[in-house]
């Protein structure tokens, strides 16, 4: 699994002072600790910085590649503090996250890309709402993002198309539609695009302990699906053995067959079902219900996950 480190975000507060203070050791301990801990590629997520992008992300790049040579995913809306990120990468191909569908958007950010021979992830959102419907993320994949990549000439290989997962908690519809938009992007074109999914995002706003069981619980149903890519938490450790027990397809425990199990029935498009799973054991019994959850067959509260 291709995992993009998450940790460099600006909305976390030792982020921030980190970035206002210029402390590039800080950067370059979180850039080390993110690759030793299995990260393909590591997110610089600034925000929007209207004013200062054009200095923090350049900068950002030059003390993460002076210690890993991993690619960097330029995450910001700023367009001109990407391409003078672009500018600054000396090592491993970037990755600019993100295009989607919208006009303003399509006609300038996959310009830059195919200028600067980055990839480029796409999100599956145009004008108005995000769609709930796997089926309409998909479309506007396939009439809007992929025509338009196609039309400038830039490589089907290095976009990466995102269907955008969205949380459990208010937008829970959503959860199990994305998973069904990964699955069929992966037959809708020929090459197929790969996919992504911001990880994280399915447990935002929910309470802190409750969160790493939905995140992984999701990500293997996300890996059912096919998804290719994920933006994550590498020190999640919970998290990292999930994927490497569906990897390496690791029955040895109760836990580990049951997310093999889990992967199976998603990839065959099936469902997990109650005699699948060992009610008297409370990890599995709490991976039932998640799923539950997920699958949107039960209403989402903090109640019924805690019990």
């Amino acid at each position: 699994m291709y995992i993009i480190g998450e940790n460099i975000h600006i909305i976390a507060p030792k982020v921030k002072e980190a970035v206002q203070n210029r402390d590039a050791e800080y950067f370059k301990r979180s850039a080390l600790m993110q690759v030793e801990y299995g990260v393909s590629a590591v997110d610089l997520n600034i925000g929007p910085q209207k004013k200062l992008g054009h200095e923090i992300l350049p900068w950002l790049v030059e003390v993460v590649e002076s210690v890993v040579d991993v690619p960097l995913v330029f995450d910001t809306t700023n367009l001109a503090a990407i391409e003078a990120a672009c500018e600054t990468v000396r090592k491993a191909q970037p990755i600019i996250n993100s295009t989607d569908a919208r006009a303003e958007r399509l006609e300038t950010v996959p310009a830059v890309a195919k200028k600067y021979n980055t990839r480029l992830v796409a999100l599956t959102m145009a004008e108005g709402m995000i769609p709930v419907a796997s089926d309409e993320r998909v479309t506007i994949a396939l009439e809007k993002l992929i025509p338009h990549m196609l039309e400038i000439d830039f490589p089907i290989d290095d976009l990466i198309i995102d269907p955008l997962v969205l949380t459990v908690s208010g937008c829970q519809e959503y959860c199990p539609e994305c998973i069904e938009a990964v699955r069929t992007l992966k037959f809708a074109w020929d090459p197929p695009p790969l996919t992504n999914g911001g990880l994280s995002n399915v447990s935002n706003a929910v309470p802190a302990p409750m969160r790493p069981l939905l995140n992984r619980v999701y990500m293997v149903m996300l890996m059912g699906a096919g998804v290719d890519m994920v933006i994550a938490d590498p020190f999640d450790a919970k998290l990292m053995e999930a994927i490497r027990i569906v990897e390496e397809r690791d029955e040895s425990t109760a836990v580990g067959r049951l997310y093999v199990e889990l992967f199976d029935r998603i990839q065959n498009m099936e469902h997990l079902e109650f005699e699948d799973v060992d009610m008297s054991d409370t990890d599995q019994a709490d991976i039932w219900k998640t799923v539950q959850v997920l699958r949107n067959k039960v209403i989402y509260t903090d109640q019924y996950l805690r019990l």
